[in-house]
């Protein structure tokens, strides 16, 4: 049986869905401590954690689109080999202003095909969580995973 887990993987990028309440907390308190200038104590009280989860876990968890600007996201998609699409994935990157650099679309199987994409996050981009999200929710779109991203690094 081989090992479960990869050492060399440093950064793993989650959906906010699958996180235990406590490192959203975390990030919430990280927050508030940039934004508010309150103290850890203080965001900490707020947020509902204690200081020592806190202290566990504050340089661990971020947001995504706070390092993201001037990086490189590689996702994958698998939609539906329907007229359109393709077109619809295209203009949400350009409607979010990233520079699309590379696209890779397998011939359909089944009827779904596979499309691979690296986007710049440009100083311009919009919000590329929310970009991200609206590709996944488009009509034909079965679902979106991020391949990789310098946007953690």
């Amino acid at each position: 049986m081989g090992e479960i887990m990869d050492e060399n993987i440093k950064y793993y990028v989650v959906k906010q869905k699958a996180l235990p309440e406590v490192l959203l907390k975390v990030a919430e308190a990280n927050k508030l401590i940039e934004s508010s200038n309150i103290s850890v104590a203080d965001a900490t009280e707020q947020v509902g954690i204690s200081r020592s989860s806190y202290y566990k876990y504050k340089d661990d968890i971020f947001p995504f689109r706070d390092n993201v600007k001037g990086k490189t996201i590689t996702f994958v998609l698998s939609m539906n080999d329907e007229t359109g699409i393709l077109s619809l994935v295209l203009k949400k990157v350009a409607d979010f202003k990233a520079n699309l650099l590379t696209i890779h679309q397998t011939i359909p199987v089944n009827g779904v095909a596979s499309l691979t994409l690296s986007v710049e996050i440009l100083q311009e981009t919009l919000d590329p969580s929310k970009m991200i999200e609206e590709i996944e929710s488009l009509h034909g779109v079965r679902y979106l995973k991020i391949l990789s991203s310098d946007a953690t690094l």
